[in-house]
């Protein structure tokens, strides 16, 4: 350390252009940071979809779920694999360790997917990967408005897939745009089935006809005067008139067109989503889903530019309306919070902020609510080290019997507080890093602000360490002999009123232990009052209602319902409008059944809300107004918390409780009770239980000895049944680069009802035509909604969200209640997830890595002042700063949380840098002959300035944390509350109870001990 002050002072000019580089390389970085709203918790994860020609769940889970999971097992790093079976649709979720590369965890997956193929069914589907992106990877929602009211939904939905998502997928970082709504174009043949037995024709070979009439070919080419002329044959269909003049057969040399047994027409397709508006009507819609790892920011900036030029081609009267953007909550937790006010207040100590975001640009951290929020948090601390330097340096360069060179005095003053100074920084990093060592979703949150911390803490080392003792030089001056020097008022008013309260506090120690004890024990009495909880719910500033209706319920009627729904929610003043998600549109994002709905409530700005309506109350109001809404259930939650909690835990909501075994009967009898249970707890919210049942089935059952006796295989009665009633796409038609479906399928009429599906005729080999009835038995009965499973053991879920009550007393109580009424068969286990199991882990984390890391400090402590007892006085520190921490929650009612956690691990350093720093002071002076007394109070005297600036910068950095209102704050409130809290009872620690014990604590010679 003398060497580097004496290298310091002897090259002040290079140490400031060194500065002048890092204050630019800082800058440079914070310019290249990506922006995200927080960090992104999404968990690695690759997702294969397998759409299938309108199978049963039952059958998928079968066939497809089945032997895609089986494809999955034993990959390395595989973490667990949950699936949901759906009408028509597979999903499996492949989880993967957080420190597996997501573009390895996809090849690996991708390999596997060709096994997966081999064993599914010929024509049940082809499975595939979903979009390379996270749960923070849909960034902005849309939808078309046709102010003319002229276009159909077809054309808009054709507006939709080939004119904006053709462009925005150009848009960099954008990985899919997914669209939903509205009707697909198609050119459907309707079959009239009377018209095929006049013509003797079936519709396998209406299909093959189709087929057969709608290609181009290539013959290579031929030579012609030296020349080369590429042959081509033309054959493609171009319009309706080209599929009507399909020839099917000829009588007698008359042909039989396809226009003869068929109507062909434009239709829209099968659907089994759609969307609305504010209870108007439908509206066509999309979704932008970015790129696994670009920057949210850049990419939202690029996109929206993009649908300003897509916007100047639409056809006149169409236009594109944004109505989710991420970037509002960006700009509301990032720009718009708490964090502004922090900026401002950094802004003071540029050089350790700058050098924290070259870090940050390092390990590619973006610019988000948790990495702003540990600035913020690291704003008062990072000053300490240089308060404590520079404040020494201008007492002894005041004090007029030193006669030193100013150069010397400033080496000296240095050196006297530079070790517990350095010491103190490098603990307060040291007690971060439990936050290093935290996991999933809990790692992914706050491992952000552990960085930036300890990154802004280390660039304030270096601050203290080269910087502080240059500018020192060239702005302090030593008095001269003639002048009179002046002390601050203030700092002369708390140094007469500190010194007789700490010499009362030194001859009478006794009382110190008496404060420190009384201290202790309000802590112990008022913790086991505290709530717990994983984090306060963050108010993203838009609400997502979830509606979930009859499981028997068709798309037509979920329309009506949600339309009353949405008329409702337009009658309530804060919301501006409403825009609801029916069903699923294109894969790749959202896979709901036709009765689940997502309602997107806008809401105005909270300034032009009621006066006293906060988002409890407004929610509690949705509530009260959708209540007597019959058949439906509500779950109010948030957009991105809503799509993190299922990717994370498979549901919607704050708590989960599984349910694992595997009757479908028993699953759903259980969890029946279960939510009854649930219901009577106090602050039960949304409670509903997962919906496996209820979907009515018309089951035709294909008699084996009646096909026997027509020679007719099964086969041949199953491709009849797909063609006639659900149709079969035989083609396509090409307009331009826009290319459309041909479905083949009978006339609503001929397959809208048991009877009519019964009398559609099949053609033995002979060519008698047999009514299905005759071979077929057809049911109608109940079967599963939809299948879920997790790591090859199917579960049934009860969800449900927590108000007015922590989360940790909540699943207390739940837990004795549903092992006191709920008995389970054997086989059958019930776990709780969500929010709970979150904090669970996160405790765990804490619980083992936070006595290391005290014992690593109690190290360091011990290597810095190679004393036991010294080391012990210190470490007395922490126990009454989290006194403060706990009665802080306690007045504030806030509960125990992650971010209180993290405000209680910053008061460990806080606390024990203030104790270095004076105990160091006081033993200088025990070295330099003062008794025992004269060195607690000379010492306690003379660090009061600094103890209580360090003090209070930290709590003046930690004010905008504490009463910001703006998005983000309900995270951040906890941390700044409890370290505020803390820093009350360790100043008074350090000032009062620490320098009255330092006589039991002190190395001192033995003639001292009596003083």
């Amino acid at each position: 350390m003398k060497k580097l002050i004496q290298f310091v002072l002897q090259n002040r000019l290079l140490v400031l252009a060194i500065s002048v580089v890092i204050l630019g390389a800082g800058y440079s970085s914070y310019k290249q940071l990506p922006i995200d709203a927080f960090p992104d918790v999404s968990p690695n994860l690759v997702q294969v979809f397998t759409t299938t020609e309108g199978l049963a769940p039952e059958e998928v889970e079968k066939y497809v779920t089945y032997p895609v999971e089986v494809a999955m097992n034993g990959l390395p790093n595989l973490e667990k694999i949950r699936s949901v079976s759906n009408f028509g649709l597979s999903i499996v979720n492949i989880y993967f360790e957080d420190r597996t590369d997501i573009y390895f965890a996809r090849q690996l997956v991708n390999e596997r997917i060709q096994e997966a193929r081999e064993q599914i069914p010929e024509g049940f589907g082809e499975p595939e990967m979903g979009p390379i992106s996270t749960g923070m990877g849909l960034i902005l929602f849309y939808y078309l408005d046709d102010e003319t009211g002229k276009y159909s939904l077809e054309e808009l939905r054709t507006i939709q897939d080939w004119l904006v998502k053709f462009h925005l997928q150009t848009v960099p970082g954008v990985t899919e745009v997914l669209g939903i709504g509205g009707y697909e174009k198609q050119y459907q043949v309707v079959v009239n089935p009377f018209s095929l037995l006049r013509y003797d024709i079936t519709i396998q070979d209406v299909i093959e006809k189709v087929k057969s009439n709608n290609l181009n070919v290539g013959a290579q080419f031929l030579e012609k005067n030296s020349e080369e002329f590429i042959i081509r044959s033309e054959g493609l269909a171009s319009g309706i008139e080209d599929v009507e003049n399909i020839i099917l057969k000829s009588e007698s040399g008359t042909p039989v067109f396809l226009k003869q047994v068929a109507e062909v027409k434009i239709g829209g397709a099968i659907r089994r989503g759609l969307q609305t508006r504010d209870g108007i009507g439908e509206v066509i819609s999309g979704m932008v889903v970015k790129l696994y790892g670009t920057n949210s920011s850049t990419v939202i900036d690029q996109v929206e530019s993009k649908m300003d030029e897509i916007n100047s081609i639409l056809p006149a009267g169409v236009k594109i309306v944004p109505y989710y953007e991420q970037k509002t909550l960006v700009e509301a937790c990032v720009f718009m919070g708490s964090i502004r006010p922090s900026i401002v207040v950094a802004a003071s100590i540029p050089f350790s902020v700058l050098f924290a975001m070259i870090g940050m640009n390092y390990f590619n951290i973006s610019a988000n609510l948790m990495s702003f929020g540990g600035l913020a948090i690291a704003i008062g601390m990072m000053v300490d080290g240089s308060i404590v330097i520079i404040e020494n340096i201008d007492r002894i360069l005041r004090d007029k019997s030193n006669n030193e060179s100013k150069f010397t005095l400033i080496s000296q003053a240095f050196m006297e507080v530079i070790r517990p100074v350095s010491f103190a920084i490098i603990i307060v990093i040291i007690v971060f890093l439990p936050l290093f060592t935290l996991q999933g979703v809990e790692g992914k949150t706050f491992r952000p602000l552990a960085y930036t911390i300890a990154l802004a803490m280390f660039g304030s080392l270096l601050y203290a360490m080269i910087i502080s003792p240059v500018l020192s030089s060239f702005l302090l001056q030593k008095p001269k002999a003639e002048s009179t020097t002046k002390e601050n008022w203030i700092l002369q008013l708390l140094d007469r009123m500190y010194k007789p309260v700490i010499t009362y506090f030194v001859h009478r120690r006794q009382v110190g232990a008496w404060l420190a004890g009384s201290l202790v024990v309000l802590g112990l009495l008022l913790f086991p009052q505290l709530g717990s909880e994983f984090t306060p719910k963050l108010n993203e500033g838009s609400i997502v209602i979830r509606v979930t209706m009859a499981p028997s319920i068709s798309l037509n009627e979920s329309k009506n319902t949600t339309s009353i729904i949405e008329r409702r929610l337009m009658q309530i003043p804060e919301i501006t409008s409403v825009v609801s998600r029916i069903g699923r549109g294109e894969v790749g994002a959202h896979a709901d059944p036709v009765n689940n709905a997502e309602m997107y409530v806008l809401l105005k700005d909270k300034s032009e809300w009621l006066k006293g309506m906060s988002q409890g109350s407004l929610e509690s109001r949705i509530r009260a107004e959708l209540e007597d809404v019959p058949g439906v259930l509500i779950n109010i939650t948030q957009p991105i918390a809503m799509t993190i909690d299922e990717l994370l835990e498979g549901i919607r909501a704050e708590l989960a409780i599984k349910l694992f075994g595997d009757d479908l009967e028993i699953l759903k009898t259980k969890a029946d009770e279960i939510a009854d249970v649930i219901r009577e707890i106090q602050g039960a919210d949304d409670v509903q239980v997962d919906q496996v049942s209820g979907t009515p089935q018309l089951l035709i059952s294909i008699n084996r000895q009646a096909i026997a006796r027509y020679g007719i295989n099964i086969s041949d009665v199953q491709e009849v049944i797909h063609a006639a009633v659900g149709g079969e796409t035989a083609g396509e038609i090409f307009e331009g680069n826009r290319r459309f479906d041909i479905l083949v399928r009978f006339a609503p009429e001929y397959r809208n009802t048991a009877e009519a599906i019964s009398n559609i005729v099949i053609q033995s080999p002979d060519g008698v035509n047999i009514p299905l009835s005759e071979l077929v038995d057809i049911e109608e009965l109940v079967g599963p909604r939809q299948i879920t499973r997790e790591n090859n053991q199917r579960f049934i879920t009860v969800q449900c969200n927590v108000s007015g009550r922590d989360i940790g007393s909540f699943v207390k109580e739940g837990q004795e209640a549903i092992d006191n009424n709920v008995q389970l068969p054997s086989g059958y286990l019930a776990t709780w997830g969500g929010q709970f199991r979150l904090q669970q882990e996160a405790n765990k984390r804490l619980a083992f890595v936070t006595p290391l890391t005290l014992i690593v400090i109690f190290l360091l402590l011990f290597s810095s002042f190679n004393s036991l007892k010294n080391s012990l006085l210190i470490l007395l520190n922490i126990p009454l700063a989290l006194v403060g921490g706990v009665v802080g929650l306690w007045i504030t009612g806030q509960n125990l949380s992650v971010p209180s956690s993290v405000g209680f691990i910053a008061l460990f350093g806080i606390a024990l840098g203030n104790g270095m720093v004076l105990l160091a002071y006081m033993n200088q002076l025990l070295e330099k002959g003062a008794s025992i007394i004269d060195a607690s109070i000379t010492g306690a005297c003379l660090r009061l300035r600094p103890v209580l600036m360090t003090a209070m910068t930290t709590a003046l950095g930690l004010m905008p944390l504490l009463f910001a209102t703006g998005t983000g704050s309900e995270v951040q409130r906890p941390l700044a509350t409890v370290v505020v809290g803390g820093l009350i009872t360790s100043t008074i620690l350090t000032l009062l109870v620490l320098p009255a014990l330092y006589k039991y604590f002190a190395e001192n010679p033995a003639e001292n001990i009596s003083n």
